[in-house]
């Protein structure tokens, strides 16, 4: 029905009213009739029944990182629209994402496995698939799964394969499957892939209280008599210790290689490294660390290899079976994703912070239910401070750039003085010699 029919039906309205009066003449027993339409309720009709395409009244949350630099280049926008489904492909709801070393690279522009942006960062999520695509045999709606892809997972929805996907185990927690794709398989595959770890063997793992180093140390645990050396801050060395690292060096006061030495004089197996705090200075670290020589190599039957899961992402099978092996240990209780903290996406600032200044012990995640609105206004009002902080910081910056400038001064003029006395004295001897002249010239 048109807005253009509102008129007939009130005219129709009117005439069953009229028709329904009371009068002398005894009427036949009919239905009751339906309640007469006004023209207001007959006009909003139309517009209620015009449904609006569900693809287009679809929205989703998603971090996008605007630009390389600080922590507010990554900003919570709503996108507009349901993606669409390809073949072999899943859409899932997600409710947490894991915050890893490369995001921090990536947020900088140092990862070049990220596209440029403006592009959502996010290696690794948890969640329901909410919609499956075509050809898709193992997956269905509403399976609980986690998620490992090259990016794109710091949001609400997304898309990906449906081979990227696992399905997560009977009492596994979202947070602690978000937790677990990048650390351990990173963990995994160099351990037992690359290093070849064997029973009564030693190793040394840097950032030990890092969300590959926690990693690393539960998969050591798995093997026996592994003798675990783990660098980290003194305030961790508890924790890391009850974790099951055997040997715990604060890399701040002591030389880590000295330290091994002295326990174990033939060194360590294998070397895994966690999250660090300049990131630049990292790479450059780890570009000038080694000097190796083949020789020097087979002689001592050593090797040194190098990983990065990044490039790892169209290698299907190696991720499924290390995986598998990873989420079997889960089932078996002997390994467990220790989360450190959780943010909203609103507080991804925050997330990286913490992360970046390595006051993380275990993993950061990020939760995408919406921050409570109680929560907001103190998250708002924390901002504020932080705002205000900055000024006052600037203002007093300021004064000090100003007080040094007046003491600068000060001191320029105190230097000039003794320069003006020295020329006042100058005019002065000038002006006794010129008044020593005149006599002379009187004379003549």
């Amino acid at each position: 029905m048109s807005g253009d029919d509102a008129p007939a039906q009130q005219q129709n309205a009117e005439e069953t009213k009229q028709e329904n009066e009371p009068s002398d003449e005894p009427k036949s027993e009919s239905k009751p009739e339906s309640p007469p339409v006004s023209s207001t309720e007959a006009a909003a009709t139309p517009a209620a029944t015009e449904k609006v395409p569900e693809e287009e009244q679809f929205t989703y949350r998603s971090l996008v990182l605007s630009g390389y630099g600080g922590y507010d280049k990554v900003k919570l926008q709503v996108k507009k629209g349901k993606p669409a489904l390809k073949a072999g492909e899943v859409m899932v709801r997600v409710k947490a994402c894991g915050l890893n070393f490369a995001d921090l690279l990536a947020r900088q522009g140092l990862y070049d496995r990220l596209p440029s942006p403006p592009v959502t960062p996010g290696m690794e999520c948890s969640g329901e698939i909410e919609a499956v695509g075509e050809e898709v045999t193992d997956r269905k709606v509403g399976d609980k799964v986690l998620v490992l892809n090259r990016c794109g997972l710091w949001q609400e929805v997304a898309v990906v394969p449906a081979t990227h996907t696992f399905l997560i185990p009977e009492g596994m927690t979202f947070e602690e499957a978000a937790a677990l794709p990048v650390n351990y398989i990173t963990a995994y595959m160099m351990l037992f892939d690359f290093g070849n770890l064997r029973p009564n063997q030693s190793i040394l793992i840097h950032s030990a209280a890092g969300g590959v180093g926690i990693a690393a140390t539960q998969l050591c645990q798995t093997v026996k008599d592994v003798t675990v050396f783990g660098t980290a801050s003194a305030s961790k060395h508890e924790t890391i210790s009850q974790g099951g690292v055997t040997h715990c060096i604060d890399y701040r006061t002591r030389d880590y290689v000295e330290e091994v030495r002295k326990i174990s004089p033939k060194g360590a197996a294998n070397m895994l490294a966690g999250q660090k705090k300049n990131l630049l200075a990292v790479a450059k670290t780890w570009y000038h660390q080694f000097s190796i020589h083949t020789l020097s190599l087979i002689q001592n039957n050593k090797s040194v290899c190098g990983f990065h899961l990044g490039y790892l992402d169209g290698e299907v099978e190696v991720i499924l079976q290390a995986m598998t092996t990873i989420l079997d240990l889960y089932r078996q209780g002997k390994i467990k994703p220790r989360i450190d903290s959780t943010y909203h996406l609103e507080q991804v600032g925050d997330a990286m912070r913490r992360m970046q200044e390595r006051n993380n012990i275990g993993k950061v995640i990020l939760i995408t239910e919406p921050m409570p609105e109680e929560e907001k206004k103190e998250e708002s009002k924390k901002e504020e401070k932080k705002e205000d902080k900055k000024k006052e910081d600037k203002k007093k910056d300021d004064k000090k750039k100003d007080d040094s400038k007046k003491e600068d001064k000060k001191e320029e003029k105190k230097k000039e003085e003794p320069k003006k006395e020295e020329k006042n004295e100058e005019k002065s001897e000038v002006k006794k010699e010129e008044k020593k002249e005149e006599p002379k010239k009187e004379e003549k």
